[in-house]
């Protein structure tokens, strides 16, 4: 439907609706208040309030994805409602309506400008929001991975403990139970135990786990599982935090906790290789597309023979392996996925075997809607550890993330890979039963293994 009577008034919408639906071919997909409250669109779409002529310089100098992601994050644009409704309902009227991308030719452009200049919204190119990051240097080199990683991960050990819960585990959980009660940190505690479970971990296993995060992994395998872990970050403020949690866990013969490059793991005395197993969550999309055959090697030399490997990542179609403009340039930059067989490719590539491939996709949804509601809930709390358009970046980017994977946009997997041993023995047990059940592993008989044994 679209809005007539005392919204078809001529005002900054009806001067900006034509140019606009030319863009989309067919009729705007949302309602639009402008500045003026003029309003024009659908009447029963989304409310998308403009509230200044700067949201429109924004979009000339930056057309798309980015220029509208920065409207929002500085305010000029905003969406009534829930974000994440908004941003579903609009998503859907695309679909409906059979809607295309803006793509603006030359003519495009100056018609854009003209109208633009019509309505006094020409000028300088607004002020790039502070939230941005500003990489400098080789793609994927040291240094420049080690300030994407900052600029994601060291925003403040405060923040992250307010929105994640006290496992502290920012990634996908997984989610065993509807049950009333049932809520993320069971669904991140149940994770970290499949984690162990589908590596094998016994007491004296030696897990190494890169990029550890805030140490989830790695503690819950050290305390619960009696696991010596070697834990590595690349980000200053994780790596300080993991080593408070295990002095106050008494765990410091247990955990060791490295802040350096996965480059570098193997040129410390000690840490070689060996290891019985190797976790990576959610690390493998900060490698990099030309850097992931040496990284797989690296999972592949750092295992014993017969040592398991667990990476858990998320997968995107070749379509925008970064995650679009918007993620690149505020959450992860330098960030990339692809889809879920080329990665299994690559670690075949390095000589792991491939064993198992768990589809999370839909847990993530739920996992990324829990960080969303505490997010809302406690606002306030937020704004004040990291200003407001800090907050902007992450509801966009937490509301968007949930949706790209109720809509398969984006997926996550958890890949279960071994070393196979000069014979070409996996010491893999023959059915799955232990890692969901909790049943012992039944290796396979014929190999003459004892039953759960890793040594």
């Amino acid at each position: 439907m679209t809005l007539t009577g005392k919204w078809a008034a001529t005002g900054a919408a009806q001067r900006l609706a034509p140019l606009v639906e030319q863009l989309l071919g067919g009729e705007l997909p949302v309602r639009v208040r402008m500045w003026d409250g003029s309003e024009t669109g659908a009447a029963d779409g989304p409310l998308v309030h403009v509230r200044s002529r700067r949201a429109l310089r924004r979009l000339l100098w930056a057309p798309g994805e980015l220029g509208l992601a920065e409207a929002y994050i500085s305010g000029d644009v905003d969406i009534e409602g829930d974000l994440a409704d908004g941003l579903r309902a609009m998503r859907h009227a695309v679909r409906e309506r059979g809607l295309r991308p803006p793509r603006p030719g030359a003519g495009d452009r100056l018609r854009a400008v003209g109208t633009a200049l019509r309505m006094g919204a020409v000028g300088p190119r607004p002020p790039v929001p502070a939230a941005r990051a500003g990489l400098h240097g080789v793609l994927h080199s040291k240094a420049r991975d080690r300030a994407a990683i900052s600029h994601h991960y060291d925003l403040s050990n405060a923040f992250y403990a307010l929105l994640l819960d006290e496992t502290m585990a920012y990634s996908c959980g997984y989610w065993t139970s509807d049950a009333p009660g049932y809520g993320p940190a069971d669904a991140q505690r149940d994770k970290l135990e499949l984690i162990c479970r589908k590596l094998a971990l016994r007491p004296g296993s030696r897990l190494l786990d890169i990029g550890c995060g805030w140490g989830s992994l790695t503690l819950y395998a050290a305390r619960r599982h009696g696991v010596r872990v070697t834990a590595v970050t690349l980000a200053r403020e994780q790596a300080a935090y993991v080593r408070q949690r295990v002095a106050e866990q008494h765990l410091e013969d247990l955990v060791e906790v490295r802040c350096c490059d996965y480059r570098d793991i193997g040129r410390a005395p000690g840490h070689e290789g060996g290891y019985d197993a190797v976790s990576t969550v959610e690390m493998g999309e900060h490698v990099g597309d030309a850097q992931y055959p040496a990284f797989a090697g690296t999972l592949h030399g750092m295992l014993r023979p017969r040592g398991r490997a667990l990476v858990q990542q998320m997968s995107r179609g070749r379509g925008a392996p970064g995650g679009g403009a918007f993620i690149e340039s505020y959450i992860a930059p330098d960030m990339h996925m692809r889809p879920l067989g080329e990665t299994v490719g690559l670690l075949e590539g390095a000589g792991l075997e491939v064993r198992d491939v768990d589809g999370l996709r839909e847990h993530y949804v739920l996992t990324v809607d829990a960080w969303r509601r505490t997010l809302e809930e406690r606002r306030a709390e937020f704004v004040a550890l990291v200003g407001e358009e800090t907050v902007r970046v992450w509801r966009l980017y937490l509301a968007g993330g949930a949706l790209a994977f109720e809509e398969r946009r984006m997926g996550v997997d958890q890949i279960l890979a071994v070393r196979p041993d000069e014979t070409g023995s996996a010491g893999m047990p023959l059915s799955r039963a232990g890692w969901y059940t909790g049943a012992a592993e039944v290796p396979a008989a014929r190999y003459g293994e004892t039953a759960g044994a890793i040594g």
